[in-house]
Parts: structure tokens; C-alpha cells; sequence
């Protein structure tokens, strides 16, 4: 003993920690190599001695192995390598442990043992060890009376099989007899013992191979021993390695069916079968279910799962029939995310089960799935947000339609927004299951709890609509040299078009959703709004947002995906939307319809047809292209807004061409043209195909669709009509006119038609009772009937009819517009401008239609004829036009020559144009026959009209007026011979005249100013020519004076005609041999003067002066021209009768006063022409009392200053005739003033020559014909 306490050295400080981890008795013989160079000094050689040492405490024996635990853990290689040196110490070292572990009942310390003995066997890796470890428990176990020490055992081995797997097999094939003590452990009451057998046991079944070798004892014996285990386990301990044993078991399917055998017989309630006391696997985890220990729950979850994943439709009846998604439905409002997780997990695979919605489990539970749903997405755990709304769209699309899922619309309301916030998740996987959700929930049976939510339904779509824009509208990734991977950008557009058929089918079940609440009246709108509210929540409403959400988000994102690439059951989804979109807003279908026809729809549903349903393939897509284009063309038929509207036979005509025809269509376009194009025999079935290729190119050309060559389809229909008539088949109307629009619009300028095509067009057209059933209103085809001479003689009267009436241009604003700065032509307008200076025959036709058309045609017509006459001086078409008037005047007298107003309303409008050809005529020409004979017949027809023909007799005194003042002298002097032999039209104007006083403010004002100019034309140009009367006129000269002295109501211009027609009686000296101006009742005895005068009497004479004053104050251009013309006459007449009469009426104060009022209209207003002959009449007369020669000194100082450049031509006469006349009376007696006005006239006459040319002198002002220059002159 001494010898070993010197061995190990003297106690001190330092040496207590040493002390504890060796074995005194012992250390000093154990060799140095046993010591482990680490901080604690331990020697391993004390620990084997000491160990087994029955002296040593268990606290010391507790702290080496601790000690020896953490080095073995920090330095295992070191310990290894000693223990491995010699297999007798490893053997010992294991034997010694393990019967430390067997002896041991303090717990603590055995744990510790175990934990070493795990360790060290799994570091040393021998077979042999493992073995003997083996051996040794085997030996135990099997050597023990009771279960009641066999607890360490039985965790021993649980952990080593844990640690090292592949000894699980090795235990059951080498130890197979320890099944029977485990059967023991099993049912000893101790759960500890309970805990470690079910740990073993769940670690021997995780092998495969060892779980086959045990399938029949456990069948035979462990089943209804562990399920009874598991039904009464009351520490968590055991309730934990219960659970996961049957993890365990439930991987394989024979044991899940062997459970689930036994649990079926424990339920049936006929069952006899088996001992008492089996257990119901379902039964066990409804209590755990219930239990408050959430790992126990979500264990229980977790095996529910692992049951039902083998074959829901065999075992979830157990589970429903026992209630459990009645408490998985509760747990859903757990805060725990892993529990409400597993729920969700067994409930979308108990959904899978009919039994699950029958028993109502899900009308019980759907609110605490919202409630669930709405708080689990406030969370960031994106796969509780899947896998809550996969369980959602489970329920909604497996949910009956005779069990009612929401029974409120407070719930449903919730429901929509649950899924419209999770339809926005930026996780594409969430937003993916949320997008499939929200389609099963748009179903009427899920829908139908009053008031139906359409504003949430509403939010709900847009929702969808805009995270699937987002989504297309997301860059693709690309490689950093900018080069996308073919398989990621494959893989991209995928992912695109699955969620986008997603989407489109959630919208399409909207769709549905709108049309199946249409025969719902209840569904119609909230009953609960206010009657005076903006109803917003109404099934119209949410029709319209349908439409509008398809139009601008639906289409822009389906064409954007087929601009990478084309999905078939995408685009049969896609057009079954657009087909029910007719039927959900039948108001707005029409609309819609033309708007996809003109975004060439027409042509992607045949591009569709042709690429994917060739032969028998994708039939259902072949139905629905077939479909949505049988619609689009019977809406786009119906609602063609430039031809006649379709009979109802011609709509039958069209839906049987269309449904005959279009699903046989599946060519491409070179092969529709082809087939048009079949010059051989056409059977009945190919010609009807032709026929609905024909009506799809016309109605896709008339919206501007022009998918194939012009030129080509030119060909085709060019043939097509050619082989019908080679087989002598007229075909329907429709299918005529969209080959006549087709071949009108497709011809080019130079690719005219052969005899043999327009001789056949020409037989078809005359089969056709009126041309309005095949017309189709373009200029094209306007063009087209008037560039053959066969189809212009025969048909272009009517199609020229039929283009106007359907021509909807402001043709008001072209008419009375002059030429200079006209706005431009519209299109169609300019297009029958440029038919027509090809070929000016045609106006003859647009002649007729003047006459014959109904009047508002004939009124487009005539403002076109009058426009193009305006805009195209350059065509010489007057002759033209005036022959054939001649003719149609002729033909008219002839056949209504007692009542021409009665023949035609549409008269006065070619009277008008008439007039119009006449105006258009180079001034001074002479009038030529055909001149004269419209002369002879329009003074004719003006004989035949009474005064209340106003719209006749307008138009024909313009004619007349014009034709006088528009021509040489000679040839005036022969047409008012012509005019003068009417005795009908002088009487006419005798009435008319004599209406002037007898109806005050009348309509035909404008009527009565014509009749005074034509009177003092005729009257004029008779006592100049000596002409023949052969009837006079009467006029009552007071109430000539009268109208003049008092003209507040009448118009001016009518004023300055009847003053012109004054001025030619006074000029004439009242000895007219026309015209006879009566005094009006008994006149009292003259006086001398009066004598003088007469006709007229100085109180007349002093009146009419007056009358002239009053006119001239009102400052208007044309009735101071016919003032002052007047005035020059009167003082005329006067000076030839009576000179001073002349000089007292020129030398009035009056007229001071008179002049200078005119003269007070602004700077140089002294330079008007009507001013400038006023103060010519004054200095002619010599009156210094109204014009002093200083004030005339000052005219000529103005008149020096001014601008000559800028007068116009009649001004400058005026000017000239104004100095002429004072220097003629030497009024300007000072020297120099006589040589300025001297070298003034000389400038003006030099100026005379180079002046610009007169302006116009024919005017239309107010619809009365007027010549300047007759008023003026």
C-alpha cells in the first residue's frame, strides 16, 4: 500500500480533480500509455478498475464516466486508438459497462452508461464488440424472471439500433426470440419499460427488411397489443414512442391495412370477432386529437396522414365515421402553424372521399377553413398559404351542388376576400393554388346566398386578371451575355400559360356563373339596396365589368403568350369565354363582336383550326374555334352597318352556309384559296365550304382584316364565279355580295375584269330583285359598278342611289362654300370626285337621281354635284349637264304642263344646280342654242308656277337673272326677247311685284328681290333694244316710294332691288313701254311743277330724297351702291325736267350732314366707291354749301397718301371720276392743288391698266341671284 501512495505522489492543491479520476490502489502499476494527454489526466486503465470496484461510490463512479463521456466525445480518436490496441481490453471495457449498466438502478447513472457504451461502439466500428453487446443483452433479457430490470436493456438496444440501423436486421434474424420478451415488455405495467420496447420496436420496424420479417408477428400478435398500448398510454413518453412506432408502421401498406382491418372490426357493431379490449386506430388518435399537448395533436395528424396517402378512398370512411374532421376543423384555429399545417394535410386527403361532403363535414367546417385561411396569410409561411388553399379549392370544387356550402352571404363575402388577398401573394405557388380556389368558388351552388356579392366577386376577378398581368408582364431571366437558356425560357413561358389557364378558367366560370344567373330573377340585384341608391351590386353591372375586363386585360394577355407560343387547351378555354361573353351582354354583342372581327380574330380562330385541328385531333378545340366563329359572324351579319340589314332568311341562309361549313374547316389559306379556286366540277359539301370561306374573307375584309393577298383572293373569287356559272347554281344572296364586295376591294387599278366575269356578275344581278340586297357600301364597289360600261348602263343608276343613301357624311357643310380655302374632301367624297373626272358621263346619271331620288338623296346629290363643280373648274361638263336638264324639262312640261310643281319635289334641286352651271360660265359668252332653249323653257315652267311655288320659281329667276347679266349685249338683247315673249312670266312678275306691299315680313323676301332685279333687267334691256312687248306690267309708284320712305321691315337687299328697279324707271324717264307705274286712288290737282315732274310730285321727289338719306346712314355696301345709283337718276331726271329742282335737292344741308355721317366710318372711309360717286354728284352740281373746295383740297391730300396699290378697281374709277369731275368744274382754283390734282388723274390713269382684275360680279347672296355691277351701274 505504501508503495502504490508513492507511486501516485504526494496530496496537495491541484491534485484533488486528479485524484477523483484515478484509482489509487491501482494507478501505480498501469503504464503511462494509458493516460489520455488531455487537460483532465484521465487514465483509462484506472477507469476499467475502478468501474466494477463495489467500494468506489456511485457519485465518483458517476463522475469518471461523465469525465470519460466528454472525452470520448472531444477526443475519440485518442480513445479509440488505445481501446483498439488489444481486443481483450475492448471486450472488457464493454463487459464492464454493461454490467455497470445492469447492476445500476440509479437512472442517471445508467444513461451515462449508455450514452458511453453507444459511443464507444460506434467509434470502434467491431464487429466483434457490437456482437458481444449484442450477446450480452440477449442474455439478459432472456436470463431475466421479470420485465421489471429490463428497462435499461431494452433502451441499451433501442439506442444502438438508432445508432447503427443495419443491426435492426441483425436483431431479428440472429435474436428472433427477443420478440417474445419485447411481446412482455409490452404488457408488463410499467410504461417506462412500455416507452423502450416501443422504441425499440419503432426503430426495428424502420428497416425494411426487418419490417417484412416481422410483418407476421406483428400481424399475429403486436397489433392489437400496441394499438391497446397506444389507447391507454398515459406518460407522454410512451404516448411519443407509440406515435412513432406507428409512423413507423404506417410507411408500409400491408400494416396499415392490418390496423386498419382490426380497427374496421372493432367498429362494426356485428362484430364477435377477436379479444376484448381491441382498439380502433381511428378512435386513439380522436382522443389524442383532443388531448391538450400539441406535439401529441400534430403526431396524431401526421398518422391520420400516413394512413390516408396509401388509398384515401379504402381508409378515410374510418376516420370521417369517427368524427375526426369535425376536430381537425376545430384545430384550424390554432396559433400553432405546424399543426394547422397538418390539418390541412389530412382534410384535403380525407376531401378526396365522398362520404366527407355527404356527412357535411365541410358545411360544418368551411368557416373555420375561411377564418383559417384569413389568419394563416397574415403569416409568412408560404406553405401553410398552399397547402390551406389547396384544402380550399378541394372543398369548393368537390362540394355537391345540392349540399349548400355557404349558408350565408356575410360567409361567402369573407370567403372572396380570403382568396382575393391570397390571389396577390407574390409567391407564384400560392397565387397559383389561390387562382384554382377562386375558379371552383365561382359556382353558382357556392354563390347562391342572397344578396349575391357581386362587388366582392368583382374585386375577386380583378384580383386574378391583375396578378396574371404582373406576371406575364415579368421578365424573363437571362444569362449574363444576355442569351436566355432555351430550357429555362421553355420551363418560363410554361409556368406562364399554366397560370394563365388558370386564370382564364376562373373567368370563364365567371362567365358561366352571369349566364346561368340569368334566369335567376332573384340573383338579378341586392333586394336590401335602396331603390334610389347607384345600384353597383347587380347581375347587369357585373355582366358589363365581364366584358370590360376581358377586353382590357383578357385579350392583351392572351395575344402577348401567342406571340411566344400557342397552347390548344389555353385558347379553347379562352374562345369559350369569348363565345359566352355574346350571351352575357346581348346588348353590347354586336359592339364587341366587330370590335374582335377589326383585331383580326377572324383570322386567329382560322390560323388555329388549320395549325391544331387537322384530321380528328383536338376535337373539342375544333368545336369551340367552330363555335365562336358561328356567333361572331351571325352578330358581326346582323349588325353591318353599310348594306341593307339581313331578312331573317337571309340569317337562316347564313347560319346554315356556317354550320355546314366551318367544322369541315381546318386548311390553311393557301388552301381556302386553292379550293375557291377549283375550276373542276364543285360537289354540294365542297361548295358549301366555299361558300363559308367567302363569307369569313368578306366579313374580315369589311373590318379591315385583310389576311390574305388582294390579289390572289382576286383570282379565286374571279373563279369561283366563273364555276358557278359554268354549273349554272346561283348562290345565296349573301354569299353573292361578299363576292362582289371581295372583288371590288381586291381588284387592282390596272387588273380590270374579262368579258366573261362581268357578263356573268350581270346575269347574276339581274336575277336579284333589287340591287340593296347584295350592296355593301365602299367606294370600292362603287368604283367597280361604274368602271364597266355593261354594269354602269344597267345597274349604275341604282348603286349610285344606294351609295348615297347610305353615305353619312356632312354633306351640309360643303354646300354654299366657297372654293378658296374649302376643308378637305372626306375620303368617300374624294373617291366619287376622282370616279367622276374619269369619266363626266356619269353626271348624267347623278342628274337623274337629282330628279327622281327620293328628296334627301337627291339633296346629298346635288351638293355634291355642286361641290365637285366647284373644286374641278377645269372639267367642262356644262353642256353636258344643261342637255340633258333640257331634256328632263322638256319630258316634264310635256307630261305635267298644267302643274309642274306636282311632278317632282326634287325640281327645284336641279334648278338649283341649273343655276349653279350657269353661274360656273365665263362672263360675256355668248349664249348658243342650247342656251336659248333653257331660257324658253324655264321662262316656260316660271309661267306655269304660281307665286307660292317659291322653291321652283327661286332657282329658275336665278337662272334667269343670270343668264341676262352673264353674256355679250347681243346676246343679252336676244334672251330677253326670248324672256319678253313669255306673257305668262311678265304676269307672274306683275303679281309678284304687287306682293311686296301686301305681305310684310313674308318668306318670299328673297323671291320678291329676284322678281325686282328681273323686272328692271327686262325693263332695261327692252327700252335699250327697242324690243317687242307683247304684255305689260303695272306698278303703283306710291307704294313704291312707300316701301322705300318706310323700310323697317323689309330686308335691305330687297331695298336695293326695288331701288334698281327706281333707278331704271328714272333713268328711262317713266316712259317704259314694260312696265306702267300707276298712281295709286284719286290724285289731287297738280301744280305747275308737279307737272314738270310727273310722273312724280315735289313732295315725292322731297320724300324719296329723304328715303335715300335714311338708306345710305345704314352703311351697307350693296344698298349704298343702290342709293347713290338712285340718287344719280333721280337728280337726272330732275335736271332734265327742272334744273332747279335739281340744284335745291343737290344743295340740301342735308346733305352735309349726310356725307360727313358716311365719311365718320374711320380713316381714308372718304376712298369707298359709294362715297366717292356721292361727292361726285355734289360737285357736279356745284354744291359748295355740302362740299367746299377746301374740303375737297383735303381729299386730294388723302387720296395722295393713301396706298393705290391696295383699292381695288372699282374704287379707283370711282376716284378718278371724282377729280375728273372737279377739275372738269374748275373747283380748285389754286394753282398748284390744280397741278397735283393734275398729275393724281394721270397717275390714275396709268394705274387703270396695271390694276388687279375685277372681282366677282355674279353673286348668290342669301339664295337670290345678283350681278354687282347691274346694281352699281
Amino acid at each position: 500500500m505504501a508503495a502504490r501512495q508513492v507511486v501516485a505522489g504526494p496530496s496537495g492543491p491541484g491534485r484533488d480533480e486528479e485524484a477523483a479520476l484515478t484509482f489509487e490502489r491501482a494507478h501505480y502499476r498501469h503504464d503511462t500509455r494509458w493516460l489520455l494527454p488531455v487537460p483532465s489526466r484521465l487514465c483509462l486503465a484506472c477507469v476499467l478498475e475502478l468501474l466494477p470496484e463495489p467500494g468506489v461510490s456511485l457519485v465518483r463512479k458517476k463522475h469518471v464516466l461523465s469525465c470519460f463521456r466528454d472525452v470520448l466525445v472531444r477526443h475519440a480518436s485518442l480513445v479509440v486508438q488505445l481501446v483498439a490496441q488489444d481486443q481483450r481490453v475492448c471486450m472488457h471495457f464493454i463487459s464492464t459497462l454493461f454490467g455497470l449498466l445492469r447492476n445500476m438502478e440509479d437512472g442517471s447513472i445508467a444513461d451515462v452508461c449508455i450514452e458511453v457504451l453507444i459511443q464507444l461502439t460506434t467509434q470502434l466500428k467491431s464487429e466483434q464488440t457490437i456482437q458481444c453487446l449484442l450477446d450480452e443483452c440477449h442474455k439478459e433479457l432472456c436470463n431475466m424472471p421479470t420485465m421489471r430490470d429490463s428497462l435499461a436493456t431494452l433502451t441499451l438496444l433501442g439506442k444502438l439500433v438508432d445508432a447503427i440501423p443495419v443491426l435492426a436486421d441483425k436483431l431479428v434474424m440472429e435474436h428472433g426470440d427477443l420478440m417474445e420478451h419485447l411481446l412482455r415488455g409490452l404488457v408488463y405495467p410499467n410504461e417506462g419499460v412500455q416507452a423502450s420496447v416501443c422504441y425499440l420496436y419503432g426503430k426495428l420496424f424502420s428497416s425494411p427488411v426487418a419490417a417484412e420479417m416481422l410483418s407476421g408477428h406483428f400481424r399475429e400478435k403486436l397489433c392489437p397489443l400496441f394499438l391497446s398500448t397506444l389507447d391507454v398510454a398515459q406518460t407522454k413518453e410512451l404516448q411519443i414512442n407509440c406515435l412513432g412506432l406507428l409512423r413507423q408502421l404506417l410507411k408500409y401498406d400491408l400494416f396499415v391495412s392490418v390496423i386498419m382491418n382490426n380497427s374496421a372490426l372493432v367498429e362494426s357493431p356485428n362484430s364477435v370477432e377477436g379479444p376484448p379490449g381491441e382498439t380502433s386506430l381511428p378512435l386513439v388518435l380522436k382522443k389524442l386529437l383532443l388531448s391538450r399537448d400539441e406535439i401529441l395533436q400534430v403526431a396524431s395528424a401526421h398518422c391520420i396522414t400516413a394512413v390516408l396517402v396509401h388509398s384515401p378512398a379504402k381508409h378515410a370512411p374510418a376516420f370521417i365515421h369517427a368524427d375526426i374532421p369535425e376536430f381537425l376543423f376545430e384545430h384550424l384555429s390554432s396559433s400553432s402553424e405546424v399543426l394547422t399545417w397538418s390539418c390541412y394535410n389530412c382534410l384535403i386527403l380525407l376531401a378526396e372521399e365522398s362520404l366527407f361532403f355527404s356527412k357535411c363535414h365541410t358545411v360544418y367546417g368551411i368557416e373555420s377553413v375561411v377564418r383559417s385561411l384569413q389568419g394563416s396569410l397574415r403569416m409568412n409561411n408560404t406553405e401553410l398559404h398552399k397547402q390551406g388553399m389547396l384544402l380550399f379549392a378541394e372543398i369548393l370544387m368537390r362540394q355537391p351542388e345540392e349540399i349548400k356550402l355557404f349558408t350565408s352571404s356575410a360567409m361567402c363575402r369573407d370567403a372572396g376576400r380570403a382568396l382575393q388577398e391570397a390571389v396577390s401573394s407574390p409567391v407564384l405557388e400560392v397565387a397559383t393554388e389561390a387562382v384554382k380556389a377562386a375558379s371552383a368558388f365561382l359556382r353558382k351552388d357556392h354563390q347562391s346566398a342572397l344578396p349575391v356579392q357581386y362587388k366582392e366577386l368583382r374585386s375577386l376577378i380583378e384580383a386574378m386578371l391583375n396578378r396574371c398581368a404582373d406576371f406575364s408582364q415579368t421578365p424573363m431571366s437571362r444569362r449574363p451575355l444576355g442569351h436566355a437558356s432555351s430550357r429555362d425560357l421553355e420551363k418560363a413561358i410554361f409556368r406562364r400559360g399554366k397560370f394563365l389557364l388558370n386564370t382564364l378558367e376562373g373567368f370563364r366560370n365567371a362567365c358561366r356563373l352571369a349566364v346561368e344567373f340569368q334566369s335567376e330573377p332573384s340573383a338579378q340585384e341586392n333586394p336590401f339596396t335602396a331603390p334610389s341608391a347607384e345600384k353597383e351590386d347587380t347581375l347587369e353591372a357585373f355582366s358589363e365589368f365581364l366584358l370590360s375586363a376581358c377586353d382590357s386585360l383578357c385579350i392583351p394577355m392572351v395575344m402577348r403568350y401567342l406571340e411566344q407560343t400557342a397552347h390548344p387547351a389555353l385558347m379553347e378555354v379562352f374562345l369559350s369565354i369569348l363565345h359566352s361573353l355574346f350571351v352575357i351582354v346581348p346588348h353590347m354583342k354586336e359592339k364587341f363582336s366587330k370590335k374582335l372581327a377589326a383585331s383580326s380574330f377572324i383570322r386567329l380562330t382560322m390560323e388555329l383550326k388549320a395549325r391544331f385541328c387537322s384530321g380528328l385531333s383536338h376535337s373539342a378545340l375544333n368545336q369551340v374555334c367552330s363555335s365562336f366563329l358561328y356567333y361572331l359572324c351571325i352578330n358581326l351579319f346582323s349588325a353591318l352597318e353599310k348594306t341593307e340589314p339581313p331578312s331573317r332568311e337571309e340569317l337562316s341562309a347564313v347560319s346554315e352556309v356556317l354550320q355546314h361549313g366551318l367544322p369541315q374547316l381546318s386548311s390553311r389559306n393557301p388552301e381556302s384559296l386553292a379550293l375557291l379556286s377549283d375550276c373542276q366540277y364543285v360537289e354540294g359539301a365542297a361548295r358549301q365550304r366555299q361558300y363559308c370561306i367567302l363569307l369569313l374573307f368578306y366579313l374580315a375584309y369589311i373590318h379591315e382584316d385583310r389576311f390574305v393577298s388582294e390579289a390572289d383572293l382576286f383570282v379565286a373569287v374571279r373563279s369561283f364565279l366563273l364555276s358557278l356559272q359554268d354549273q349554272g347554281e346561283r348562290p345565296p344572296l349573301v354569299v353573292f355580295r361578299a363576292s362582289i364586295y371581295l372583288l371590288a376591294t381586291c381588284q387592282d387599278k390596272e387588273d380590270a375584269l374579262d368579258e366573261a366575269v362581268v357578263s356573268a356578275i350581270s346575269k347574276f344581278l339581274e336575277d336579284i330583285p333589287d340591287l340593296c340586297l347584295i350592296y355593301t357600301h365602299h367606294s370600292l364597289l362603287l368604283r367597280f359598278f361604274l368602271l364597266y360600261p355593261e354594269l354602269m348602263s344597267r345597274f349604275g343608276h341604282r348603286v349610285l342611289e344606294l351609295w348615297f343613301s347610305w353615305e353619312n357624311s356632312s354633306y351640309e357643310e360643303l354646300d354654299d362654300v366657297p372654293s378658296a380655302g374649302q376643308p378637305a374632301l372626306p375620303a368617300s367624297l374624294a373617291a366619287l370626285f376622282h370616279i367622276l373626272r374619269s369619266s363626266p358621263s356619269i353626271l348624267l346619271i347623278l342628274l337623274d337621281l337629282i330628279y327622281s331620288s327620293p328628296v334627301d338623296i337627291a339633296r346629298k346629290v346635288l351638293i355634291v354635284l355642286k361641290t365637285f363643280l366647284r373644286r374641278n373648274e377645269d372639267v367642262q361638263v356644262g353642256g353636258l349637264i344643261r342637255g340633258h336638264f333640257l331634256l328632263i324639262l322638256q319630258q316634264l312640261l310635256v307630261e305635267h304642263g298644267a302643274s309642274p310643281s306636282e311632278a317632282s319635289r326634287n325640281l327645284p334641286l336641279l334648278l338649283s344646280l341649273l343655276s349653279l352651271v350657269q353661274l360656273r360660265n365665263e362672263s360675256k359668252q355668248e349664249l348658243d342654242s342650247m342656251a336659248m332653249k333653257l331660257l324658253h323653257q324655264v321662262s316656260k315652267l316660271c309661267g306655269k308656277c304660281s307665286p307660292s311655288d317659291m322653291d321652283i320659281l327661286q332657282p329658275s329667276f336665278n337662272f334667269l337673272y343670270w343668264s341676262l347679266h352673264q353674256t355679250t349685249l347681243g346676246s343679252q338683247k336676244r334672251a330677253a326677247a326670248v324672256l319678253l315673249s313669255s306673257t305668262t312670266l311678265i304676269e307672274l312678275l306683275e303679281k309678284m311685284l304687287a306682293l311686296t306691299w301686301a305681305e310684310e315680313g313674308s318668306p318670299r323676301t328673297t323671291l320678291l328681290c329676284s322678281a325686282w332685279l328681273l323686272t328692271a333687267s327686262f325693263s332695261a334691256q327692252q327700252h335699250n333694244g327697242s324690243l317687242q312687248v307683247h304684255q305689260t306690267l303695272s306698278v303703283e309708284l306710291d307704294q313704291v316710294l312707300k316701301a322705300l320712305s318706310f323700310p323697317k321691315k323689309k330686308p335691305m337687299l330687297l331695298s336695293a332691288a326695288i331701288l334698281c328697279f327706281l333707278r331704271t324707271a328714272l333713268q328711262q324717264s317713266f316712259s317704259s313701254v314694260l312696265v306702267t307705274l300707276m298712281p295709286s286712288g284719286a290724285q289731287p290737282p297738280s301744280a305747275h311743277q308737279d307737272t314738270v315732274l310727273a310722273p312724280l310730285g315735289t313732295s315725292q321727289v322731297l320724300s324719296l330724297v329723304i328715303a335715300l338719306q335714311n338708306l345710305l346712314v345704314q352703311k351697307d355696301p350693296l344698298l349704298s351702291y343702290a342709293c347713290v345709283g338712285c340718287l344719280e337718276a333721280l337728280l337726272n331726271y330732275l335736271h332734265s325736267r327742272s334744273p332747279d329742282m335739281a340744284l335745291h335737292v343737290a344743295s340740301q344741308p342735308w346733305n352735309r350732314f349726310l356725307l360727313f355721317t358716311l365719311l365718320d366710318a374711320g380713316e381714308n372711309s372718304f376712298l369707298r366707291p359709294e362715297i366717292l360717286r356721292l361727292m361726285t354728284l355734289f360737285v357736279r352740281f356745284q354744291s359748295s354749301s355740302v362740299l367746299s373746295h377746301e374740303e375737297v383740297g383735303l381729299v386730294l391730300q388723302g387720296a395722295a397718301l393713301a396706298d393705290l396699290s391696295t383699292l381695288s378697281n372699282t374704287t379707283l374709277q370711282a376716284l378718278h371720276g371724282f377729280f375728273l369731275q372737279v377739275q372738269n368744274v374748275g373747283l380748285l382754283a389754286d394753282h398748284n392743288m390744280a397741278q397735283t390734282l393734275q398729275a393724281f388723274l394721270e397717275g390714275l390713269s396709268s394705274r387703270a391698266s396695271s390694276t388687279e382684275p375685277p372681282l366677282q360680279d355674279m353673286l348668290c347672296l342669301g339664295g337670290v341671284a345678283v350681278s354687282l355691277s347691274h346694281i352699281r351701274d
